[in-house]
């Protein structure tokens, strides 16, 4: 058993972001394609909404919350939660979310034989348990803490503390991947070696991981 692990974040890590994939959204709720306008961080001045998540003045949920009803509303429905959001925008097509670029990373990783886990907050509050079942490459991965069952969100010291017992390593010989720099804040605050993923920059984010992890 290798001595090593990669631990990934699921959404916006593994998965392209929403922001990323408004063509795949639209097409299935059959939108007019440039229904969708905010981009997040790939185009900030299009998203003020997303502006005040990062400066911490609403919750990443409060974010997504809102874009579902926004969306909903789009499709003359009342969506109330991200769970509908989610399933109805990709749920049909889990292939077409996995990030080119987590594939590459994943694929390398487990040819080393470093041990692969995710560490997510809502995988399948968010996704549901079909698409995961679905999604590509999931069976290559060791070990999945999902807060959808635990309770235990991140940057909860108790969220990394699960996944590194899971996998039954030190930390330090860990890397700890997310796009939310309150859960990089987290993994600091346990001594957990990580990366803040940046979504505009997948390649440069996770070739920084392999090579911590001595690829």
């Amino acid at each position: 058993m290798t001595d090593r692990a990669l631990i990934l974040d699921f959404g916006g890590v593994v998965t392209r972001t929403l922001f990323e994939t408004h063509d795949v959204t639209e097409r299935a709720l059959g939108l007019k394609q440039g229904s969708l306008t905010w981009l997040g961080p790939f185009d900030p001045a299009t998203d003020p909404l997303w502006v005040s998540m990062q400066q911490r003045e609403i919750t990443e949920r409060d974010y997504w919350t809102e874009r579902t009803r926004e969306v909903g509303r789009l499709v003359g429905e009342d969506w109330s939660d991200m769970k509908t959001f989610v399933q109805r925008a990709r749920g049909a097509e889990p292939e077409l979310v996995l990030r080119p670029e987590a594939r590459d990373a994943i694929l390398q990783a487990k040819d080393a034989g470093i041990r692969l886990a995710i560490l997510s907050n809502e995988l399948d509050l968010f996704y549901g348990i079909e698409f995961r079942k679905r999604f590509p490459l999931i069976e290559l991965f060791d070990v999945i803490v999902d807060a959808t069952y635990t309770g235990i969100l991140k940057p909860d010291a108790r969220a990394y503390e699960r996944v590194l017992s899971e996998l039954s390593l030190p930390r330090e010989a860990c890397v700890f991947v997310d796009d939310q720099q309150k859960n990089i804040e987290g993994a600091e605050a346990v001594s957990l070696p990580n990366v803040h993923f940046d979504v505009t920059r997948p390649a440069d984010s996770y070739a920084r991981a392999l090579r911590m992890l001595g690829i």
